[in-house]
């Protein structure tokens, strides 16, 4: 743990609260030898002066543009534009290794700046499961947006509010939907479970078993779809508008993974994500989605606590331990790939 170097940046990404470490992680870090240096944020859900006084160094908003060469540099979301060529080590989740939009130009900055991305979506254990996820709370956050723009109650636009504020808003509505949660038994189809749950409504639950055997009209049958999993190659997709019956019941898609531009994008049936200003976005006719790819930023506080709580141990584990290796690995592959691909 002596000697490692840790810089926090400042989220540019819009909408963007969270960060991946709280400060009593930090001021846990420090304790055990590690120097932690926080960026000013005035979006990040909390103020630089905690991070100051459970014992990190602070930096002005983009300096990390500078950091010495060593220091691993943490995020949530998507570096800025600028600097194009891309140096030293990262910490994030750049979502570039599934054929994303966006993946080409982000490898080719790595590659000209010869520095290195361990994509946290990487951090697994032997059997590909995340080690260190917001999933919880985007689950739980999809199912509330969904509650409430099923009762005609959701803000405009979206802002961060607490837990408490949230449970409160979608407790107590007469209507019950018919709701459908794909991915039901993983980790962010409990944090949707969980609102639902706040709200009354008992969802059907589909995992591995009735996806391998998919059944598009019972898809259709229910009122609202939360999709809380990602296609990590090719398969069935979900929905596609030549699925899409005339006389569905469903009418709102709330998509967790927003893989639009991927390859494996499971819900074709719209390709446009949608923002916090207009988080909801009609498709056809009576079928509307909402797709934003940072939900748990609605909840900051606790979905950041949570995160950092799991990930805070794993940085003890830097820079070789088997996790970040893999890490390492799919970073390596990913550049692999693209030089294969450019001399073909």
């Amino acid at each position: 743990m002596n000697g490692l170097d840790l810089w926090l940046r400042a989220e540019t990404y819009t909408g963007e609260r969270r960060t991946p470490l709280a400060p009593s992680d930090v001021a846990a870090l420090v304790d055990q030898g590690a120097s932690v240096t926080v960026e000013d944020s005035a979006a990040r859900c909390y103020p630089v002066e905690d991070f100051e006084a459970s014992g990190a160094c602070t930096a002005e908003t983009g300096s990390w543009v500078d950091a010495p060469p060593d220091t691993y540099i943490l995020g949530v979301k998507a570096l800025p534009d600028e600097p194009e060529p891309l140096s030293g080590r990262h910490l994030y989740f750049a979502h570039a290794f599934r054929g994303q939009r966006g993946t080409d130009r982000l490898l080719d900055r790595f590659l000209a700046g010869r520095g290195e991305l361990l994509d946290l979506e990487y951090v697994t254990d032997g059997e590909g499961k995340r080690l260190a996820a917001f999933g919880r709370w985007a689950g739980y956050v999809a199912a509330a947006l969904a509650v409430l723009q099923w009762n005609g109650r959701l803000p405009l636009p979206l802002e961060p509010t607490s837990r408490g504020e949230l449970d409160a808003s979608i407790a107590g509505f007469p209507t019950t939907p018919r709701v459908l949660v794909i991915g039901g038994l993983g980790r962010c189809g409990r944090g949707a479970r969980e609102a639902l749950a706040q709200a009354g409504i008992r969802p059907t639950l589909w995992d591995v078993r009735e996806t391998a055997r998919l059944d598009r009209d019972a898809i259709q049958d229910h009122d609202i779809l939360i999709n809380t999993v990602g296609g990590s190659g090719p398969s069935d997709v979900l929905l596609a508008p030549q699925h899409l019956r005339l006389n569905r019941r469903l009418a709102l898609i709330v998509d967790v993974t927003c893989d639009v531009g991927s390859p494996n994008h499971l819900l074709p049936v719209y390709d446009q994500l949608t923002t916090w200003d207009e988080p909801v976005r009609t498709v056809t006719d009576g079928l509307s989605v909402i797709a934003i790819d940072n939900l748990p930023s609605l909840l900051p506080r606790e979905a950041s606590a949570d995160f950092s709580g799991q990930l805070a141990p794993l940085l003890e584990q830097l820079p070789d331990g088997t996790c970040w290796q893999r890490c390492r690995d799919a970073f390596l592959a990913a550049l692999d790939t693209k030089e294969m691909i450019r001399h073909d």
